[in-house]
């Protein structure tokens, strides 16, 4: 059974990075190369215009950045996933591209096979790192630094055994927001299920009484 094609918009400022990108990418038969940009106003024009399923997502961008594009690719369009591909492994970038919307964060020396893998991923509905990205991601500070001040008090809470309820209660919040909140970790953590979710809160987070 044929796999369903995934629409893919190519956004880096180097052409040569665009062609490589493209030669390998056109040869899985899912994937449908449907336009390229090297700026922002390409990209959203681009946006606007096609179908696009997936934007491969480049930080260094002449003007207003990758991580800026991606911001307002998440507010006009929500339905497009964005992948990063980029040369920064620093925690700052990834986590400025998870908050922006990203759904991956993948460097540019990753092998094609890694890269092909990435995209099914996310569109599959799940987050993708590279493996370098990941070691980080497992850091026991990663959570402090990707995870806004409320979502780490929600994640220790989680860690404390507290139900939604509880939660809600301590916090002052309602328990959809506490559900929102947890949704939200899991994304920016790249973690799929509750059970996951709890194991990480449990191992990274000190209890308290």
């Amino acid at each position: 059974m044929a796999l369903p094609v995934i629409h893919i918009l190519l956004v880096d400022d180097h052409p040569l990075v665009r062609d490589g990108l493209r030669a390998r990418l056109e040869t899985i038969p899912h994937f449908d190369i449907v336009a390229e940009a090297g700026n922002a106003d390409d990209a959203l024009r681009h946006a606007a215009s096609k179908t696009i399923d997936l934007a491969l997502m480049d930080i260094n961008l002449v003007g207003i950045n990758g991580i800026e594009l991606t911001a307002r690719f998440h507010a006009l369009y929500p339905d497009i996933a964005v992948l990063m591909l980029s040369m920064h492994d620093k925690a700052e970038y990834v986590m400025q591209s998870i908050q922006a919307g990203a759904r991956g964060y993948v460097l540019k020396d990753t092998p094609a096979i890694d890269i092909i893998t990435a995209i099914d991923t996310v569109m599959a509905g799940g987050i993708y790192y590279s493996e370098g990205i990941s070691r980080q991601m497992s850091s026991p500070f990663c959570p402090a630094v990707l995870l806004t001040p409320r979502e780490n008090e929600v994640l220790q809470s989680i860690a404390n055994g507290k139900s939604n309820k509880h939660i809600a209660r301590e916090l002052d919040l309602s328990v959809r927001t506490v559900e929102t909140h947890r949704l939200n970790i899991k994304r920016k953590l790249g973690i799929e299920g509750q059970a996951d979710l709890i194991r990480f809160a449990l191992k990274r987070m000190p209890l308290k009484a």
